[in-house]
């Protein structure tokens, strides 16, 4: 019994770590979404029934992880980049160095099963929101970063109708890598062109609520910009 119980003393944590954890478990499970304010320092002391000490330094601790930002006068918002989860993976993603291919296949494998997800679960906001992403991209054919961010939204959208909110959280966590890659495959000459007409046939499929097909043509078409990606640099 003795041998179990060499770990040491238990940790006893601070009062502010502890606010900081709750904070960081409403932003995390979206109850507090980017941009929201977060409450007023009176308000938490009375929530948490801790003194305004306590407050101030897990505020202070969650702005100097870049997870909340000031707005001056003592207030607080949650910054864009907020969920804590996103940016663990982020993180990982970067420091791992994760190749195209390895991005690429990755997508594959998690996208074509969200958009199939989505054909089954999405609702009329969805729509909407990827068909606009749709016209930004058609009006952006000659604006690499309006076509570039409108294609990214769509994707994300896609993820977000899956209604796995892991899925979603991983698209986001892997966002800045594919918008590098959306920024190569923009050079590829009538690349743009393609993806756009793409982008039409998932929808088409989600909105009919054909999952199969919504699967397939998602598949294609990360699969047919991997391969035009690598046949630029072969040119290059």
């Amino acid at each position: 019994m003795s041998d179990n119980l060499t770990a040491g003393p238990i940790e006893r944590r601070k009062t502010y770590e502890l606010v900081a954890e709750r904070l960081l478990g409403l932003i995390a499970a979206r109850s507090l979404e980017p941009g929201d304010s977060v409450p007023a320092e009176r308000e938490l002391v009375e929530a948490f029934k801790v003194g305004r000490s306590s407050v101030r330094e897990a505020l202070r601790m969650l702005e100097s992880r870049g997870l909340i930002q000031s707005r001056g006068n003592g207030t607080f918002a949650v910054s864009e980049f907020g969920n804590p989860l996103h940016e663990s993976l982020a993180l990982l993603v970067a420091v791992d160095e994760a190749d195209e291919r390895e991005l690429f296949e990755a997508r594959r494998l998690i996208e074509g099963e969200t958009a199939a997800l989505a054909a089954e679960r999405r609702n009329p906001a969805h729509l909407a929101r990827m068909a606009a992403a749709i016209s930004a991209m058609e009006g952006g054919l000659d604006s690499e970063s309006t076509y570039i961010d409108a294609d990214l939204a769509f994707h994300l959208t896609v993820a977000e109708a899956s209604g796995n909110r892991v899925v979603s959280h991983l698209m986001h966590a892997i966002r800045g890598q594919v918008q590098l890659a959306l920024g190569t495959a923009f050079l590829v000459p009538g690349g743009p062109q393609r993806s756009l007409e793409q982008h039409r046939e998932i929808l088409a499929a989600i909105e009919a609520r054909r999952a199969d097909e919504a699967r397939r043509v998602m598949h294609d078409h990360i699969q047919r910009v991997e391969r035009e990606i690598h046949e630029l640099g072969r040119r290059r």
